[in-house]
């Protein structure tokens, strides 16, 4: 419009100097020479007013709209183009922006999504070594079940005959001593084929879900009544509701005193003697990523976690890989803690820090059997200032649907 108006403007003060002028001028060179002079006039006006203005309107903000897009596409999404005086570059300007939000989202949602990928990688890699373990063991309990039923006929008929040797000599005056010691080691035999035949039956619980603290209170209660807490720093922490896990209590029992037992010979010999049981819940896997097909954040695509939890889930068991809610249960000590080298090893039968002859090495592989055979886990590790802490999972008890289909 300000072109044409300069233009308009232009033509009439041409046409009113050549009104005015032609009539005095003496010949047709001096009209040419003053038509040329005006026209060459009017265009040096248009042509400086068009670049100041075309400058303004256009080529400046062309060129902050160029380095901009350049200061974008070195990976500075969040820089922003600025604004244009016209309607039709700030429509481009806009359209820029909105690109670089949506790529900003995509990043975000891209970053997510491999954050994803790698939890998933791990609890593959866990799952794996899980599953690996677990056909250890059950090899290892198959034989363990050959072996007890074979040791146990004969290891009874050596006690019957050791009873009876005894008896013979305690009534013709002899000496016992030998046939006594005999005894003892093998009622230790007899324990370790016992221990044997538990690690080898099956362990998924049948019972419905049990609330873990009242059972931590009977197993401090029996630790109390048997004097084994005196003199130690002993603390039973209940943090916030607790859901109820699906375990047999009696089992549960059984794991919680195996691990107290091992930590108070952890602690025997320290100057101050320090054990903490903690009881708590936790966020479980299911909360952060939905088995849902609805509702998955834009550009995500969490079927990956679905299906870990589906292969996981595929038994009778509820897996941590599917739980809302998770139970956590936690025995620490201040004892010397557990070297390296032990840690990978320690839930696998036989094996024992213990000296020879104080421990038959099936306790923690026992305990791990009970506590995976619910879908939990146990972990074994270092606290940062010293001492062992054991750390119990197990997959809450499930709520009821949200009523979100697939």
């Amino acid at each position: 419009m300000a072109f044409g108006v300069l233009f308009g403007g232009g033509i009439l003060v041409a046409s009113i100097g050549l009104a005015l002028i032609l009539p005095t001028l003496d010949s047709p060179g001096e009209a040419a020479f003053y038509i040329l002079t005006i026209l060459l006039a009017e265009l040096g006006v248009i042509f400086l007013f068009g670049r100041i203005t075309l400058g303004r309107a256009l080529f400046n903000p062309m060129d902050r709209l160029v380095d901009d897009v350049e200061t974008m596409a070195t990976g500075t999404y969040e820089h922003r183009v600025r604004p244009a005086p016209t309607l039709e570059l700030q429509a481009v300007a806009d359209s820029v922006n909105a690109m670089a939000e949506r790529l900003i989202q995509d990043q975000k949602s891209l970053a997510e999504n491999v954050e994803s990928l790698d939890e998933t990688n791990k609890a593959l890699v866990d799952a794996r070594a899980q599953v690996v373990r677990a056909a250890r063991l059950a090899s290892t309990g198959t034989l363990a079940s050959g072996i007890a039923h074979e040791l146990g006929n004969p290891l009874g008929a050596l006690l019957a005959y050791v009873d009876v040797a005894r008896s013979r000599a305690e009534s013709e005056g002899g000496e016992t001593e030998l046939l006594v010691s005999i005894r003892e080691e093998a009622i230790r035999i007899d324990r370790i084929i016992r221990s044997l035949l538990d690690f080898a039956r099956s362990k998924e619980a049948e019972s419905g879900p049990q609330d873990a603290w009242p059972v931590v209170d009977r197993v401090r209660d029996l630790l109390e009544a048997q004097g084994r807490l005196e003199g130690i720093d002993c603390r039973w922490e209940c943090r916030g509701e607790v859901p109820p896990v699906l375990i047999d209590a009696q089992r549960l029992e059984q794991v919680l005193v195996n691990l107290l037992l091992n930590a108070l010979e952890a602690i025997d010999g320290q100057d101050e003697k320090m054990i903490l049981v903690t009881l708590r819940e936790e966020p479980g896997p299911e909360s952060f990523f939905p088995r849902r097909r609805r509702g998955d954040p834009p550009g995500v695509n969490y079927a990956h976690r679905r299906r870990v939890a589906e292969i996981e889930g595929g038994g009778t068991v509820t897996p941590l890989s599917a739980a809302e809610r998770v139970v956590v249960l936690t025995v620490e000590d201040n004892g010397p803690g557990i070297a390296d080298e032990a840690l990978e090893q320690i839930f696998d039968p036989f094996f024992t820090t213990k000296e020879p002859g104080k421990g038959t090495g099936l306790g923690l592989a026992l305990s791990a059997q009970l506590v995976e055979g619910v879908g939990g886990e146990i972990l074994a590790g270092n606290r940062r200032g010293g001492g062992a802490v054991f750390t119990l999972r197990f997959p809450g008890e499930i709520r009821p649907p949200r009523g979100e289909g697939f």
